[in-house]
């Protein structure tokens, strides 16, 4: 029987290889303009290259104000697309799918002016404190992940996943620790929902392909929130259209993550399970044997991989050794793949 993880996916029209993904790194190599350079065309097409499925592009700011650091890569501009297009042919040139992570770190920015959050919090005792968002603001930054999508499409990109992970911006609306706001962005879960709605419904007025959402799936605090939160969050972007939760943890508050080999599995589990919704696999998937047996036992549909692409651009065909499959690699590799 074929392994699983060299099936293919569809989703929307758009078909997946195989069930391996690039997880969404920083890699910290632009300039200050945002743009895609020859450190980013040599990263990402060598993983296309190592036959990799799905290839996402780091977390790419749709303002200025909302870089992760002064290097990220932007799309707050039209200027910035004709490096994403190149970027994505690129890509495309090697079989792989190609997806963008759209995001914007709120409080955890690194812009040298005011920084915005749901609430005037800092992330911590050395943090920033940022301006609670006004309605205006909240309104200026849903249209600029709106204006990142359409950007998006015009580079040519097959997948959308928007950044709700981390403790970034939508990560903060969405937990009790980050948003303490009395108006309808704040309170019950539902009205905490309400940014992360307003973003996925904006988002989909310039996409009509597959969406992903990163979530951070447990916020390792009592008072943040809770399993059947995220089941609750799961369901409702399910609702909206979303095609994928892809389920990290941790990041909205400093805290001890007691990490070990697939630490974070079991909440991809729990929402695939409990929401009824396809989920990303993330968190020290290391070798072909452990992302087959996640696949195989149904606790997620997609295997996203990070540090272990940092250390194996071609890890899809050690994976393919070890589960005794065969995979085609590049016509100028033959004598030795």
């Amino acid at each position: 029987m074929k392994a699983k993880l060299f099936t293919p996916m569809t989703f929307k029209g758009v078909t997946l290889k195989n069930r391996i993904t690039m997880s969404p790194m920083c890699m910290y190599s632009a300039n200050e303009d945002g743009k895609v350079n020859d450190w980013h065309m040599t990263h990402y097409i060598s993983r296309a290259v190592g036959q990799v499925g799905l290839i996402m592009v780091e977390a790419t700011t749709v303002t200025r104000q909302g870089q992760i650091s002064p290097r990220d890569l932007g799309i707050w501009s039209d200027e910035q697309v004709p490096g994403l297009k190149k970027l994505v042919e690129g890509i495309k040139a090697h079989g792989s799918k190609t997806a963008i992570q759209l995001g914007h770190a709120g409080r955890k920015a690194v812009y040298k002016g005011e920084i915005l959050a749901p609430s005037a919090l800092p992330f911590d005792d050395q943090g920033k404190i940022p301006l609670e968002m006004t309605d205006k603001d909240i309104e200026n930054t849903v249209h600029a992940f709106k204006d990142g999508t359409r950007r998006a499409r015009e580079a040519g990109f097959d997948i959308i996943e928007v950044h709700a992970a981390h403790g970034y911006l939508i990560s903060q609306f969405l937990s009790p620790l980050a948003n303490k706001r009395k108006d309808k962005y704040g309170g019950a879960r539902e009205n905490r929902f309400q940014f992360l709605k307003e973003v996925l419904e904006a988002v989909k007025t310039e996409w009509e392909g597959p969406i992903f959402v990163r979530i951070s799936a447990d916020e390792y605090h009592s008072e943040g929130n809770q399993a059947e939160d995220f089941i609750f969050y799961a369901k409702e972007m399910k609702k909206l259209g979303v095609d994928l939760i892809d389920c990290s943890t941790g990041g909205i508050v400093r805290t001890p993550i007691n990490v070990y080999p697939g630490y974070q599995i079991s909440h991809a589990e729990m929402i695939k399970r409990k929401a009824f919704i396809p989920t990303g696999a993330v968190g020290m998937i290391t070798s072909g044997l452990q992302a087959e047996e996640i696949l195989q036992n149904d606790r997620a549909d997609l295997i996203f991989l990070a540090r272990e692409l940092l250390r194996n651009p071609y890890w899809a065909r050690t994976a393919a050794e070890e589960l005794g499959e065969e995979i085609n690699g590049p016509e100028q590799y033959k004598p030795a793949w």
